[in-house]
């Protein structure tokens, strides 16, 4: 302390508008000290899994398995974006999974049994997930009950809704070939390469834009090695991504040729980046870690509690229709099993594994990315290495275990620490 008085008033506040990396890096590390983690745990456990699965099985790193990646893990992902918002108000949805499927079937009945244009039974398909979102946060927000029990109910009546959807058990074809592409089709390589550059001008832009609107405030702003840092990570590892996924992945080139990014990858970017701005760049979005963090305070300072929970629940339902459609495009069909099976616990896996607390008011639409980054890396690798369902599950369930005695944890440090 004395240090800093002996310090000319100049050097202090410039101290403070550009601090050093070193600076930030300490910063940080005294925020994991106290229990906010952030995505540490996930890229961790990511980068061990990978390691693991690389010297394991060296096919693993091969282009056709790395762009396999990216489409088996897509339609969990989607949802588990939607979940994301449901567990920030410290509610969940356990509905989700066949939500999807229902949202899938009735894609696949308007389209292959009605013949309707495909952008008509993807909106169809999409305001199905708005009613039932509508229909189930009513019901936690407006009635009171539990949102366990609402979408427990739910969950077993959706798997009757889709057999009824599908009569009864029969497999839907669909030949749309927009549809079928969403999941199944990549880009030209050079539109692949086109969006790489967009996205890191855009990124780019933005940091410096934040970084210049803080310090115009006398606030304090991250320096420019950081920035500068962030952006060549951003560079570095998705150059090198596109750069794989550009590479002739076909077994016979003669035949048919595979280069480029799946389709579903901007899709999932596009997705990424609005709802990262709504819940970081809008009052609903810090309405909902309000609700979050303590509903009954947010109520007192004027929030609508009411109208956010409903809300959340609308968009968890909404995300999972698109989850659907990715799904019913990658099997070119939906049967009484989409949105079954583990697809909810994978999708809640996904994003409590990548950062999302279960008691909400914390966590990212980024948890879930990189929460389905490492369901799809431990399903992939998994079956690689040739092992069954059994020790899947038994794997999964070891990692959502560990993330969440990390986020119990993590908030023990934080609240003896006087954070929370």
């Amino acid at each position: 302390m004395n240090k800093v008085k002996e310090l000319p008033g100049d050097a202090i506040a410039t101290a403070a508008k550009a601090p050093s990396i070193g600076h930030s890096a300490r910063a940080y590390l005294e925020r994991v000290r106290g229990g906010d983690m952030g995505a540490m745990p996930a890229v961790l456990g990511l980068i061990v899994l990978c390691t693991v699965f690389a010297i394991a099985r060296p096919s693993f790193l091969s282009a056709i398995n790395f762009a396999n990646l990216f489409t088996q893990g897509a339609a969990i992902t989607v949802i588990a974006m939607g979940l994301v918002f449901v567990l920030l108000i410290g509610e969940i949805d356990l509905s989700a999974g066949f939500a999807s499927g229902v949202c899938a079937a009735v894609l696949a009945v308007t389209l292959t049994n009605m013949g309707l244009p495909w952008y008509v039974c993807v909106l169809a398909a999409i305001l199905t997930g708005v009613v039932i979102g509508t229909a189930l946060g009513g019901l936690v927000a407006k009635v009171g009950i539990p949102s366990f029990v609402v979408t427990l109910a739910a969950f077993l009546a959706f798997q009757g809704l889709v057999l009824v959807l599908v009569d009864e058990g029969k497999n839907i074809s669909i030949r749309d070939e927009v549809i079928v592409a969403i999941a199944t089709r990549n880009l030209p390589p050079w539109l692949g390469w086109t969006l790489f550059a967009a996205c890191v001008a855009i990124y780019a832009g933005i940091q410096l834009y934040r970084a210049r609107k803080r310090a115009a405030r006398g606030l304090v702003a991250d320096p420019m090695s950081l920035i500068a840092a962030r952006v060549g990570t951003l560079v570095l590892i998705g150059g090198l991504a596109v750069y794989v996924l550009n590479l002739e992945r076909s077994r016979n080139p003669l035949l048919t040729s595979l280069t480029g990014v799946p389709i579903v990858v901007p899709l999932i970017l596009v997705l990424l980046v609005l709802w990262t701005f709504v819940l970081r760049r809008t009052a609903f979005g810090r309405h909902v870690y309000a609700v979050g963090g303590n509903a009954e305070a947010a109520r007192r300072a004027g929030i609508p509690v009411d109208r956010i929970k409903v809300a959340a629940f609308v968009i968890c339902s909404s995300m999972a229709a698109v989850g659907g459609i990715i799904a019913a495009s990658r099997a070119s069909s939906v049967d009484p099993n989409t949105g079954g099976s583990s697809v909810l616990l994978y999708a809640v896996g996904a994003a409590v594994i990548g950062g999302t607390s279960l008691f909400g008011g914390k966590g990212r639409v980024l948890d879930a990315v990189l929460g389905g980054a490492v369901v799809a890396v431990i399903e992939n690798g998994m079956a690689l290495m040739g092992y069954g369902s059994s020790v899947k599950y038994l794997v999964t369930g070891s990692v959502l275990l560990l993330a969440a005695g990390v986020d119990a944890i993590a908030r023990k440090r934080a609240a003896a620490a006087g954070l929370r």
